[in-house]
């Protein structure tokens, strides 16, 4: 595939490819104007014919058991990998991160895939309670899907996300619909288009179209569920919408994660190798990056230093060049929103250090910034308070454990952080007080989950957990059947 081939993604409904009257125009964003594709616009009618058609889908893959559909399972992920460097150079071009990540985007959706697939003898098993004191009843408790489900994902890790709820919906009993991201939809079509293909015709859809027309995957009464990933605003507009019809959510937010190095950190290449991945993969635009560096005071000039020999070498540029090691920003609103919290620290007095060069010629109206340490900023200015979502970083100093763990939780939001130590017990005491849903010890970062383990977060970071059996349990209901002993009954009777 070239790299100015236009790309030409449908929706993908009851088992078969439709085109659509109106299309989403793709736009490159490390090359402004540049069309990279054109994804197919669903109306408001055909986004209500997917949600009947993955109704009618519904009882009949909801009737097998998780073993029978992980089988079917099995058979529609093979040759996923056949595809990806074209997948992968899709994505780059769409997305603006460096293709090597998005190469990384497909395979871990097949590693969280396989994964799922690995625990389908869990997903039937309930449990049965002893007989209950003074009532004579057995009880077994049973889950059940709910039924149509709704999996929207962004733009940053859109397929990789994908994976962390998509296997564990379908192997739970559930039909559904995909909608992938608005500005960045071309990747994610392609991949769960030929998946779906080798599924029951409509167990798996994919749905692509303006944001106005969409209303119906959330607010419908034949939805069961809705799965979001995306930043706090959206996840409350969802929120709103799913109230209408009382449909459940689950929301993986934003982030503000802090990173704690305590006196004893072990500070060498590859820890500070970890965190540079750790805050600057895919150019910041990691909802789980590290996003505040809460260093001691002993050891702040080696993470400045460690951080600051790594920077000197990024070399700003096109997704697809071999060269480059950090792409563009997605959108021209992240880079102005960027620019802001740089402006504003540098305005306020902050030590503001920034490398690499921005790229010239045709690259020069794309969206790149270039990335930026913030030392001790003030603690109120928008580089700490806000998620930056983008290749700029404030490391704060510390003198004592409890003032960097108040430090770290004095924020809205609640999604991962982490601790770096060489003790194993400050480890845990200092990782126990984080008020977060994740935390690394010594490592940080997307590429660094545990895929087996429940992930999500706390305070406005979103609920509900995705991974593992907690996130198979997620697309679920619990049921409770009772029996009555009757003749333990009557015996108490008398």
């Amino acid at each position: 595939m070239g790299d100015k081939d236009i790309i030409r993604t449908g929706l993908f409904i009851g088992g078969a490819s439709r085109d659509t009257v109106e299309h989403l125009e793709i736009a490159d964003p490390a090359k402004r104007g540049e069309v990279v594709g054109y994804a197919a616009a669903a109306t408001k009618q055909n986004v209500d014919y997917a949600i009947s058609v993955a109704k009618n889908a519904f009882p009949s893959w909801s009737s097998m058991s998780a073993v029978e559909r992980a089988d079917l399972m099995s058979e529609a992920i093979q040759g996923i990998a056949e595809a990806r460097d074209d997948d992968a150079a899709v994505l780059s071009r769409e997305n603006g991160k460096v293709r090597f990540e998005g190469w990384i985007d497909s395979l871990v959706f097949e590693i969280r895939w396989n994964l799922a697939l690995m625990i389908a003898d869990q997903v039937d098993s309930g449990k049965t309670l002893p007989v209950a004191p003074g009532i004579p009843v057995s009880t077994e408790v049973q889950h059940q899907p709910l039924g149509v489900v709704t999996i929207i994902v962004p733009f940053n890790w859109p397929i990789a996300i994908l994976g962390a709820a998509l296997p564990h919906a379908l192997l739970a009993g559930n039909t559904v619909i995909v909608k992938p991201p608005l500005t960045a939809p071309l990747a994610t079509t392609r991949v769960i288009e030929r998946i779906a293909a080798k599924l029951p015709a409509g167990v798996l859809n994919v749905v692509t179209g303006k944001d106005e027309d969409m209303a119906a995957l959330i607010e419908s009464e034949d939805i069961a569920k809705v799965c979001f990933t995306g930043s706090v605003g959206g996840g409350k507009r969802i929120m709103s919408m799913a109230s209408k019809a009382l449909t459940r959510v689950t929301l993986e937010l934003g982030g503000n994660d802090a990173a704690i190095f305590l006196e004893d950190a072990i500070i060498d290449d590859t820890h500070l190798d970890r965190l540079y991945g750790a805050i600057f993969d895919t150019t910041g635009q990691i909802c789980m990056n590290a996003k505040r560096i809460y260093v001691h005071e002993s050891r702040m000039d080696e993470v400045v230093e460690g951080l600051t020999a790594r920077l000197e070498k990024v070399k700003l540029g096109y997704g697809l060049d071999p060269d480059t090691t950090m792409g563009p920003l997605h959108a021209p609103s992240q880079k102005a929103f960027v620019e802001k919290l740089i402006r504003e620290a540098k305005d306020a007095g902050a030590d503001v250090r920034e490398f690499g060069e921005l790229p010239t010629g045709e690259l020069a109206a794309g969206n790149f910034v270039r990335p930026a340490l913030v030392i001790n900023p003030d603690p109120s200015l928008g580089v700490v308070v806000e998620e930056q979502f983008g290749p700029v970083i404030p490391l704060i100093p510390f003198s004592t454990e409890a003032e960097a763990i108040a430090a770290a939780n004095d924020t809205w939001a609640g999604l991962a952080g982490s601790v770096w130590t060489a003790d194993p017990v400050a480890a845990n005491r200092v990782g126990s007080k984080l008020q977060c849903g994740y935390v690394w010890i010594n490592d940080h970062g997307a590429t660094r989950l545990d895929l087996r383990a429940p992930f999500g977060g706390m305070k406005n970071s979103g609920f509900g957990r995705e991974q593992g059996i907690e996130g198979i349990r997620a697309f679920q209901d619990t049921r409770s059947i009772a029996t009555i002993d009757a003749e333990a009954l009557a015996a108490q009777a008398h």
